[in-house]
């Protein structure tokens, strides 16, 4: 009995030297599928973690919107947590890009602008090994579920071309950036064109 009981608390405590696989711990905000592989709506995103505001961000020099628009991002909470301890992001990460229009003399407010009640668009990003292998971006075009991005789609060769911590923009993320500096999880891409002079992108 004391032999059996010795074997299975050495099974079950991490080997000295062997890598754990990482993994958010469980607060009940991973990422859940309907029955056809659509992602639910994160309905209580705005609870989450609150990362960073844009206002007429673009990656394109060529842009010509013709509104002023906010992107608001979200993550949830136990991904935020992981990344604070290892610098990058778990398995069951879900960042939300909400955006909102940007609106002028609302109320007493004559400078600047302020974000609209409504909202204008939702994008998520999830990793989750178990749908692709990786990071998927989903798009709602309803408040049920999002359809996921054919690979095919110009958002995941730019997030591998420019993203500072594994293909997310935590560059844009200034509560995250210098933790990922401090544990050493800027990716190589996102290092060299820190070293070209004049490119942000």
């Amino acid at each position: 009995m004391l032999r059996s009981l010795l074997l299975l608390l050495l099974f079950a405590t991490p080997q000295p030297g062997k890598k754990q696989p990482m993994k958010a711990p469980n607060l009940g905000d991973a990422p859940a599928y309907t029955a056809e592989g659509d992602l639910k709506f994160p309905e209580k995103y705005r609870e989450w973690v609150f990362l960073t505001s844009g206002i007429d961000m673009s990656y394109s020099t060529t842009d010509d919107a013709t509104r002023s628009v906010f992107d608001n991002v979200f993550v949830n909470p136990s991904a935020y947590r992981s990344f604070l301890e290892t610098g990058t992001w778990p398995d069951k990460t879900v960042l939300v890009l909400e955006n909102r229009g940007a609106e002028k003399d609302i109320s007493i407010n004559k400078r600047g602008h302020t974000q609209s009640a409504s909202v204008m668009g939702l994008e998520v990003h999830v990793k989750d090994k178990e749908q692709g292998g990786g990071w998927t971006f989903y798009g709602f075009d309803n408040p049920v579920s999002g359809r996921p991005f054919p690979r095919t789609a110009s958002c995941y060769s730019c997030h591998e071309q420019h993203a500072a911590v594994d293909t997310t923009f935590v560059q844009f993320y200034p509560t995250l950036l210098e933790k990922a500096k401090d544990k050493g999880t800027l990716s190589a891409e996102y290092l060299k064109k820190l070293s070209v002079p004049g490119d942000s992108k």
